[in-house]
């Protein structure tokens, strides 16, 4: 048996509100859920992203907790790679630019595809890439 596929992603922000408004704003994910001060979850395709503040989520769950998940957190900038054709990577440098959001890189990968990478407001790397960077069509 193998994981047939990757169902949610985590990465923790320095500042939940902006995190919020950014990725639903600037890159149009469909909000799921959230927990004030905690997290903020969105749709992305046939997975989610988990936004989480890292100082909520290193705490071990209370005894008895409904929802025993356990610790875990990270410090630092994390990345996270969204699938996009060549166009789509076009539209979505325009639509950053138009939000004054730096674009780090764009270049075309050795066995072809094309990234561009670019930070959120708590300095994660994020990356759009055709999915041949990785020999998927």
């Amino acid at each position: 048996m193998k994981p047939g596929a990757i169902l949610e992603a985590a990465l923790y922000v320095n500042d939940l509100a902006e995190a919020e408004r950014f990725y639903g704003e600037v890159l149009g994910l469909d909000l799921l859920a959230k927990a004030e001060g905690r997290h903020v979850f969105f749709r992305c395709g046939d997975g989610v992203l988990l936004l989480f503040d890292p100082k909520t989520t290193e705490a071990p769950p209370e005894p008895g907790a409904r929802l025993p998940v356990p610790p875990h957190g990270a410090r630092g900038p994390g990345h996270l790679c969204f699938s996009a054709s060549t166009e789509e990577i076009d539209l979505w440098k325009k639509r950053l630019e138009g939000h004054n959001i730096a674009i780090e890189a764009d270049f075309v990968w050795p066995k072809g595809g094309r990234s561009i990478y670019f930070r959120d407001p708590s300095g994660n790397s994020l990356e759009f890439a055709e999915p041949r960077i990785w020999g998927f069509s």
